[in-house]
C-alpha cells in the first residue's frame, strides 16, 4: 500500500473528473504504485499552441490534476488538499499527435503542507517537463 491512506481504481478516478478539465484534456490515471502514480495525456488540436507544440498550461493542468490526486490518496478519510503553488519547467516539445505520461511522487507528505514532483515524458521517453505541486491539507467541512 506505501504511502497510499486510500485505494480508488484509476478508472475510476478518471470517471470522476467527467465533465471537469481534467475530462477535457483527456487526462487519464493509469497506476498507482507504492510511491507514486502515473497518467496520461493525449497531445491533440486541445492541447497545442499556434506552433503545434503541447501549450504549456496545458502541462500545468496535467501537473496540478495528478499532483492533487496524489494529495488526496495519501490523506485519511475526511482530509483533502488544496493548491497552494505550482511550477513548470518546459524541456522539450512534444508535438500533435504524440503523448505525455506524467509520473508523481511526493518530495513532502507533512500534516499541513506537501510537495510533489512531477515529470513527463512524450512518447520517445524524452523529458520534457518537470514541475513541482505545493498544496495545503485541510480538513474537509461540511458546508
Amino acid at each position: 500500500m506505501g504511502i497510499w491512506k486510500r485505494t480508488v481504481p484509476p478508472e475510476t478516478l478518471s470517471e470522476q473528473h467527467g465533465g471537469t478539465l481534467p475530462a477535457l484534456l483527456d487526462i487519464r490515471f493509469v497506476e498507482f504504485g507504492e510511491d507514486f502514480a502515473r497518467a496520461t495525456m493525449p497531445v491533440d488540436e486541445r492541447h497545442i499552441q499556434p506552433a503545434g507544440i503541447l501549450h504549456g498550461g496545458a502541462s500545468v493542468v496535467l501537473a496540478e490534476t495528478i499532483g492533487s490526486v496524489c494529495g488526496v490518496m495519501a490523506l485519511e478519510e475526511g482530509w483533502t488538499v488544496v493548491g497552494l503553488e505550482v511550477n513548470a519547467n518546459h524541456l522539450a516539445p512534444v508535438f500533435k499527435g504524440d503523448a505525455v505520461e506524467a509520473l508523481c511522487r511526493p518530495l513532502q507528505l507533512g500534516r499541513s503542507v506537501q510537495v510533489w514532483t512531477i515529470e513527463m515524458r512524450r512518447g520517445d521517453g524524452r523529458l520534457t517537463c518537470v514541475s513541482r505541486l505545493t498544496t495545503v491539507v485541510r480538513q474537509v467541512r461540511g458546508d
